[in-house]
């Protein structure tokens, strides 16, 4: 039996104050509030711009041991470089700090633009510049420079996941690539949007919950939690650890989602 952690897509939302954080909370406590009942969050900062090296320790700082960050890859990488030449930019996210969640971190995340077309070439090439170990992440962010990690790190398996949004990955070269290099076909739920694409290709399950039918707003009514945390068990009982995220965060549906999904799973 694997295991399955559920939490949210970031944390630092105006709409959940006062809701899900009980009134004067000070924002700097809401990460610590989720992390009391949530097991896991994704860390969507990262993909809008290079942190601050000292944002990450402290980030971890703030969280119980065993909680884990999925951290969401820099979009230089997947947006503005389309996954093409991108080393330099590769070192520089792993220099940016994220080795600094220690323990605490979880899966990277690649979310592709809906833009960007399936191209089994490219997609593979990117896959292998993805290092498989902290270690080797660590030794690319040296590249990048004066902002890498100073401190040594400890080796630990690095996980990736893969998002994509282009109809044209409806394709099963795109599983061979993902399973030629371990990484992971993010399960993404968006209301038909994008593609909902079931097939596993790693040792562990990614799955993002966007909302249906309205995007990152909709909530999930008791028979679709149902049949998520169906669809996880099977994932789990295959012995995968599963990561799920709810991110319909505009309405602050997703905290809520996701501890209603945790007490159908019984964990």
């Amino acid at each position: 039996m694997g295991s399955v952690r559920v939490g949210t897509s970031g944390w630092t939302y105006a709409e959940w104050r006062g809701v899900f954080y009980p009134p004067g909370l000070p924002q700097r406590r809401e990460l610590e509030h989720l992390a009391e009942r949530l097991s896991t969050v994704e860390l969507n900062a990262s993909f809008h711009a290079l942190q601050r090296p000292g944002n990450y320790p402290s980030w971890a700082r703030r969280t119980p041991p065993g909680f884990r960050f999925s951290v969401k890859g820099w979009r230089a990488v997947t947006h503005e470089r389309r996954l093409e030449g991108v080393r330099e930019a590769l070192a520089a996210f792993f220099g940016s700090g994220v080795l600094e969640l220690g323990e605490g971190l979880g899966p990277v995340l690649w979310q592709l633009p809906p833009s960007l077309r399936f191209d089994a070439e490219v997609l593979a090439r990117f896959c292998a510049l993805l290092p498989r170990t902290t270690t080797e992440a660590a030794a690319l962010a040296a590249a990048s420079g004066p902002a890498a990690p100073a401190a040594a790190v400890e080796e630990r398996p690095l996980r990736h996941a893969l998002e994509v949004r282009h109809r044209s990955h409806e394709d099963p070269g795109l599983a061979r690539v993902l399973r030629a290099h371990g990484v992971a076909l993010v399960t993404a739920d968006t209301g038909g949007r994008w593609p909902l694409l079931l097939e596993q290709t790693a040792d562990f399950s990614y799955v993002r919950l966007h909302g249906s039918p309205e995007l990152y707003v909709s909530g999930y009514d008791d028979a679709a939690l149902q049949e998520w945390a169906a669809r996880v068990r099977a994932e789990a009982a295959g012995g995968r650890e599963v990561f799920v995220y709810f991110d319909n965060t505009m309405a602050a549906r997703a905290p809520f989602d996701a501890l209603a999904l945790v007490e159908r799973l019984g964990r």
